[in-house]
């Protein structure tokens, strides 16, 4: 079965949501479609003297309610449809999460893992020579994305500043704390997803403390998932996996361990204690939470049936087929949808973007307390709308999203 095109899925996502909102088709159409998009050619000179082109793309999805605000991926795997997507769903986040900015993305085709310092360094600052134009504090903020780092925010941000002539710190968020970065900014994806479980918890009667955890992607998301999932909520993790494969413990994992294990080894499998286990079989371990954290479309039609958590957790982007949360809805599994469950990312990024305009730092206490009333705030909106129109978490996101986006572009007079 051939994977399913990103972007289409996306616009079946909204397909379906606009005949619940009886969007005229106009308004349909403008959503349907990204407001801009930008290739770039990228020529490096590599560190042996030869050049090398890479492609590079930003999609400026909608900015209606505000300057378009997404991630930068490294991937040697993307693809301008992937991009189109994301952006997308970041257009749907911000709305949800009611953070005043539109939905954009980026991405670049290369393999990180290949490239040496300096030739990551060059490339990340020829990107920017090239999307200078469309990009500023005021028109599109970029930030990390999968195999993106802050030391790469720093090196964008610099060459943009140059070019600008003046220091924009407000240009790039997930910066280094020491030259404009959020206290909170590093584990914001997976602690606004576990303030999303929290209270689904509550809604489904399911208690926290000794709740039996597998997590599929042990990046930066998953690893922090995995740990304030411990510490926090005292919930016991029992399986994690990455590229290479996964573990299992059915006593409990100790994630700092695991991640210390992963950053010696290059993975988490052999880990001292675990059983091994397949990125397939991990999904269809019986637990309370599943957290989904890797990359897209990973549950399908094919193997939704199999899915025995009581609650998924979307940390990833587009995890799940339209196809799969037909099933699991019927099922009565509880799907906490990506773009409200990874929110916590572009809203502490928001608030990067408040405190460089004011030139003026937040407590972590205060930035955690923000990012739970936000995060908290949209999924009780989502689940009030999944209840209203009973229709699944997603759609639900997405009908409680696009009423606002289409509330600004009727208001600004674009419909």
């Amino acid at each position: 079965m051939a994977k399913l095109n990103p972007f289409e899925m996306s616009q079946k996502q909204l397909d379906i949501c606009a005949d619940i909102l009886h969007l005229d088709p106009g308004t349909h159409a403008i959503l349907r479609t990204p407001m801009r998009e930008l290739h770039v050619s990228l020529p490096i000179r590599m560190d042996d003297g030869t050049i090398k082109v890479f492609q590079g793309f930003r999609v400026q999805y909608n900015d209606v309610k505000g300057p378009t605000k997404g991630g930068i991926r490294f991937h040697p795997d993307e693809t301008i449809d992937t991009v189109r997507a994301l952006a997308a769903w970041m257009t749907w986040k911000c709305a949800l999460v009611d953070i005043p900015l539109g939905g954009g993305k980026g991405g670049i085709i290369c393999n990180p893992k290949e490239l040496s310092q300096g030739e990551l360094e060059r490339l990340s600052r020829t990107y920017i020579d090239k999307v200078f134009q469309f990009i500023g504090p005021d028109q599109d903020i970029p930030a990390p994305d999968v195999y993106t780092t802050p030391q790469i925010m720093s090196w964008m941000m610099d060459e943009y500043s140059k070019i600008a002539g003046k220091n924009q710190f407000g240009v790039i968020t997930g910066k280094p704390m020491c030259i404009g970065g959020s206290v909170g900014r590093t584990d914001a994806t997976a602690r606004g997803g576990w303030y999303c479980v929290r209270e689904a918890a509550k809604e489904f009667g399911i208690d926290l403390k000794g709740a039996t955890v597998a997590i599929q992607g042990y990046g930066n998301a998953g690893y922090h998932a995995a740990l304030l999932g411990q510490t926090i909520f005292g919930s016991t993790i029992v399986a994690v996996s990455d590229s290479k494969g996964g573990i299992y413990n059915p006593a409990g994992l100790d994630s700092q361990a695991v991640y210390e294990h992963k950053v010696k080894t290059g993975s988490v499998i052999n880990f001292p204690g675990s059983e091994p286990i397949t990125n397939e079989d991990l999904l269809e371990l019986d637990v309370d939470i599943l957290i989904l954290a890797a990359l897209e479309h990973v549950i399908t039609g094919e193997n939704a049936t199999k899915i025995k958590a009581k609650i998924v957790a979307e940390a990833a982007n587009g995890p799940t087929t339209p196809e799969a949360d037909d099933i699991l809805y019927e099922k009565g599994v509880h799907v906490i949808p990506d773009f409200l469950c990874n929110a916590g990312g572009v809203t502490v990024s928001y608030f990067e973007m408040v405190q460089n305009f004011n030139r003026y730092c937040w407590t972590e206490e205060e930035v955690h307390e923000r990012l739970d009333e936000r995060m908290t705030a949209a999924y009780h909106a989502t689940l009030r709308g999944s209840k209203k129109y009973d229709v699944n978490m997603r759609r639900s996101a997405y009908v409680v999203a696009i009423e606002r986006v289409v509330e600004a572009m009727q208001t600004h007079g674009w419909v």
